[in-house]
């Protein structure tokens, strides 16, 4: 993973482009892309471990990640594949926990970074800012909970026609 000074700035377009960017204006996207970070994967470079903590949200401005759980064996189980304008890391970055998966690129990549701190500083200058971007997280993760409820009522459907209801 590179996130060195001398790479490219965050555009405010890019962060227009972002699902943070939906409500912005274009001065508050100014100031988001003046305080975010450009990253650069490899193929197979980890960006989350499972277990670890991390306090950084991630965009995802091109390329595909992976999000993978460690099975027993050794073995790993691909949970989703990320693609452009997707988000990674959202429970860390809003409170801390640890990651329940791990992400990896898959092929080459570039992502926008922003950390918690980073935003936090931003209350004071422009809360307003900092609220657009949480409602925006909020949208992100009510997105993800319904695709898993609509993933579950398909297996149970699947499961009850299949082997009558358990």
């Amino acid at each position: 993973m590179s996130s060195d000074p001398s790479d490219p700035i965050v555009s405010a377009r890019l962060i227009r482009e972002s699902p943070l960017g939906t409500d912005l204006s274009d001065a508050q996207c100014r100031t988001l892309a003046a305080v975010a970070s450009s990253i650069c994967l490899d193929q197979g470079a980890m960006l989350l471990e499972e277990g670890h903590t991390d306090d950084a949200l991630y965009i995802v401005v091109s390329g595909r990640l992976e999000v993978f759980r460690t099975a027993a064996g050794a073995e790993h189980v691909t949970l989703q594949n990320l693609h452009d304008g997707d988000l990674a890391g959202i429970l860390g970055f809003i409170d801390g926990v640890p990651h329940s998966a791990a992400i990896r690129a898959d092929g080459k990549c570039e992502l926008i970074s922003l950390s918690r701190a980073d935003l936090e500083d931003l209350l004071a200058t422009d809360p307003k800012l900092v609220f657009e971007v949480m409602r925006a997280l909020i949208r992100a993760i009510h997105r993800i909970v319904g695709r898993m409820n609509a993933q579950f009522v398909e297996m149970s459907n699947y499961i009850s026609h299949q082997h009558g209801r358990y």
